[in-house]
């Protein structure tokens, strides 16, 4: 056989009672869902920064990180609602590298994934616990997401996701915001099909039942720009890209239309400071159009404590071993800026 078993994972259900998320704590993610619900439905015009590490790959610098969220976001709570990025999965375009802390919870070491699971639930509770705030984490894996669907307050269906079937049928039993990116081909019929997708009821076998789910109409679109056929990454933040998307919108039945830009990824070529210019042009560009104030609900922001990415071992506290990452000071500033300009 191709296939060596290794070992049977346990149920959502027994990592959930393993570790529980208190009563407090899920009033709180019910409250945090319904303002982000607000903001994607337009009955509210707070702005929607989703930010924090590329990889969220050890459990203390993570933490320290996202309630340093805590003192900003009491700061703009009357114009932002912070949204923690603790992606606990990382897509590799090769299948070679660092999977996330779900697949290894030491980087350094062998994957154990029965470990990663409870690694991947401990720090997103412990994360609320000591923040406050109900964080955002990438839907890799669709079987994993019963692990985590007392915890998550945004989903992120990733640019090699975003085409496959089941990631937008698992997408469509959610009730919480879920962005669907653009493909790395940058093409946005793809991706608006993939929300159409998400948006509607489905009936198909997830985890070994027959499920069915009646669409989730929080499902939005996420720009992270594009490569080009030579190899070359363009962008599609810009104004002219938002009136395409308003347009394209128009011509779909689709629910609550919304976006969010993505500042990293191909959008700045994965320079990392260029995050600050990118952010501040699509500010600029919501204040220059109702259409475009209307249609961009938020954006995506990579940060960690320290600037930049480090190799696997080199144990800089708070900094990146995937993507790099723009350093606090940075991000703090530029999180006051965007309150400034919405």
């Amino acid at each position: 056989m191709s296939f060596t078993y290794l070992n049977q994972l346990p149920t959502p259900e027994e990592i959930k009672k393993e570790y529980p998320l208190s009563d407090k704590l899920t009033a709180l993610k019910k409250e945090r869902d319904a303002m982000i619900r607000d903001v994607l439905t337009g009955k509210d015009d707070h702005f929607l920064v989703v930010i924090g590490p590329c990889s969220a790959d050890s459990e203390d610098p993570v933490c320290d990180y996202v309630s340093r969220l805590t003192a900003v976001q009491e700061k703009v709570k009357d114009r932002l609602i912070i949204i923690p990025r603790i992606y606990t999965n990382k897509p590799r375009t090769t299948g070679e590298g660092y999977k996330g802390i779900a697949t290894q919870p030491d980087p350094e070491k062998a994957p154990d994934m029965i470990a990663g699971l409870i690694a991947m639930r401990k720090m997103h509770i412990r994360a609320i616990e000591e923040s406050g705030l109900t964080s955002a984490d990438e839907m890799l894996y669709p079987e994993n997401w019963g692990y985590v669907e007392d915890l998550l307050s945004y989903v992120a269906i990733g640019a090699r996701s975003v085409e496959d079937q089941q990631h937008r049928l698992t997408v469509s039993g959610f009730d919480v915001a879920s962005g669907m990116k653009n493909p790395t081909s940058g093409d946005f019929s793809v991706m608006l099909n993939s929300v159409y997708a998400a948006q509607h009821p489905h009936h198909f076998t997830y985890r070994g039942f027959e499920v069915e789910t009646t669409g989730n109409d929080l499902t939005h679109v996420v720009l992270r720009g594009a490569v080009s056929k030579h190899g070359n990454a363009t962008q599609n933040y810009h104004y002219e890209d938002i009136m395409r998307l308003i347009e394209m919108y128009d011509k779909m039945d689709l629910k609550n239309p919304a976006a969010v830009v993505d500042a990293n990824h191909s959008n700045s070529g994965k320079k990392y400071k260029e995050q600050i210019r990118i952010v501040k042009e699509v500010m600029h560009n919501r204040q220059l159009s109702d259409e475009i104030r209307k249609m961009v609900k938020g954006v995506m922001i990579e940060s960690y404590i320290e600037p930049g990415n480090q190799k696997i071992g080199e144990h800089i506290y708070g900094k990146s071993i995937t993507d790099p990452c723009l350093g606090w000071e940075d991000s703090e500033r530029l999180i006051y800026d965007i309150a400034e300009m919405c």
